[in-house]
């Protein structure tokens, strides 16, 4: 990393930035999860949060492959997702990665809210499988999300339960005592979140998904907060346009083994 050099001062990069409609980019600029690295002369730069990081600026500057290969120490030995919306960056990627690097296709959807139909999304709350119940993520849950595979990204990326409750929101549907489907926030920025859903696997396909997100979406309305949202497959995208979003494009990202 000696060319390189990790920014504490994000408004040296946030032009590079510019435009950019990606929440999870944006939480790092505004200085509220993750990190970012950059070149000396801060002309080109890459932003990671959670397991997900983005390059920006000049992709022929002489530091433009190391930071396309960097990983960050929180990442060593993951799987992450690597993207830019400049396309010059690409052929980096893929000189630097060479077959570690899978070429997948995700789905941007628009950042507005003059879509969404809050008497629509108050109705999917109420259609829950006998014996289900919402309930806000807090307490307990917040451990019991955390040990589970499938449910740990509600949580994953805040540093413990206090920063979880300081900072976080969230929805669970419990069976009993147990979490089965859930919505929660995977990062914040600056009036927002970013929303990550998810149901156990023997629960899904019963409506779970759609009821925890219009909870999640609902207590971010009255909070004054925008969900964001952002889809790896169609099948998201198809439940984001279920609770009132509107598809935006397809963007090409690379999966980093």
């Amino acid at each position: 990393m000696e060319s390189l050099c990790r920014v504490s001062d994000m408004s040296l990069i946030a032009p590079l930035f510019e435009g950019w409609p990606e929440n999870l980019a944006r939480s790092t600029l505004d200085g509220c999860m993750g990190e970012a690295y950059a070149n000396p002369a801060h002309t080109a730069a890459l932003v990671v949060n959670g397991d997900i990081a983005f390059l920006a600026g000049d992709a022929g500057c002489p530091e433009a492959e190391a930071l396309a290969g960097y990983r960050p120490p929180s990442l060593q030995g993951r799987m992450i997702l690597l993207s830019s919306r400049e396309a010059e960056w690409r052929p980096v990627i893929e000189r630097v990665w060479g077959e570690k690097a899978r070429k997948v296709e995700r789905h941007a959807i628009r950042k507005d809210m003059d879509h969404f139909d809050r008497e629509t999304l108050r109705r999917f709350t109420e259609t829950l499988p006998s014996g289900v119940r919402l309930t806000p993520l807090e307490g307990e849950l917040y451990h019991k999300v955390r040990a589970e595979e499938w449910s740990r990204d509600f949580v994953s990326q805040f540093r413990d339960e206090a920063d979880y409750r300081a900072r976080g929101l969230g929805v669970l549907a419990l069976y009993g005592d147990e979490p089965v489907a859930g919505a929660s926030s995977y990062v914040v920025f600056r009036g927002g979140i970013e929303i990550e859903i998810d149901t156990r696997k023997d629960w899904r396909r019963r409506g779970l998904a759609t009821a925890c997100g219009a909870a999640l979406m609902l207590r971010c309305f009255k909070r004054g907060l925008y969900p964001s949202w952002d889809a790896a497959n169609r099948e998201s995208v198809a439940l984001a346009e279920k609770l009132g979003y509107v598809y935006d494009r397809p963007y090409t990202t690379y999966e980093i083994d």
